[in-house]
């Protein structure tokens, strides 16, 4: 007991009381978009209503479903499908903890503000999912998309109606910059920078969400970044460089 006290000490920045009061706050959070997933269920009606009008303005607006070409463009190649799909599976609870928690240990001064940003636009995103639930592309196979949601576990963990705000886009760019302002060589930073602009692609090729839920997203994250940063945000941008 006394050697794992002192490893803890050695690894935890502020030792496991406050290692566990951050695993509460994260885990509280996925206790709060599962209470959200529960409450948006309850209209699919309005979700598919949502996402035809999504569809009906986009077309209107680009007189194309990009998200449709996107799709097939990724399945064409066995490869690239897999890779968007292992990065829509992964991009959002697997690569943010693991970002999360390697700033708690190795970056703990830029912690509590990462983790800030993230919950915020997080929390933000799950009041939309309840006002405005939204059936994403992969619901609509008239128009020719392909759904690959067939795992159970997979269907019991998600919300159906989460497209818009896109989430995965949101926390994408916040990982990305922070991430990017955070790390020290330069080959970093670049791969960094280039994340959110992967995952942005590949929760539309998997047909997840509609650009206009991307661009949602983006504009979610860019908020969360400007209020929580707003003080060192100078700071943050010559990291970047």
């Amino acid at each position: 007991m006394t050697a794992a006290l002192a490893a803890g000490r050695r690894v935890l920045p502020r030792g496991y009381a406050d290692f566990a009061r951050q695993l509460a706050i994260w885990f509280g959070f996925v206790f709060a978009y599962q209470v959200a997933r529960g409450f948006a269920d309850r209209n699919p009606a309005k979700a598919f209503t949502d996402g035809w009008r999504i569809l009906d303005f986009e077309h209107r607006t680009t007189h194309h479903v990009f998200e449709l070409t996107l799709q097939q463009f990724a399945v064409s190649s066995e490869v690239l499908g897999k890779l968007v799909a292992w990065t829509y599976w992964n991009s959002e609870f697997t690569v943010v903890g693991l970002a999360l928690l390697w700033v708690y240990l190795r970056r703990h001064d830029g912690f509590a503000r990462f983790r800030n940003a993230i919950i915020g636009a997080n929390l933000v995103g799950l009041i939309g999912y309840v006002v405005l639930p939204t059936a994403p592309p992969r619901m609509f196979p008239s128009l020719g998309f392909i759904d690959h949601h067939t795992n159970g576990v997979v269907e019991l963990a998600g919300n159906p109606y989460a497209a818009m705000p896109s989430l995965h886009a949101a926390d994408a760019l916040i990982v990305g910059i922070v991430l990017a302002s955070l790390v020290r060589r330069r080959v970093w930073k670049v791969l960094w920078l280039v994340w959110p602009l992967w995952v942005w692609f590949a929760v539309m090729a998997t047909g997840n969400h509609f650009w206009l839920d991307v661009v949602a997203g983006i504009f979610l994250a860019v908020v969360a970044l400007v209020v929580v940063y707003r003080v060192p945000a100078r700071r943050l941008i010559a990291r970047l460089l």
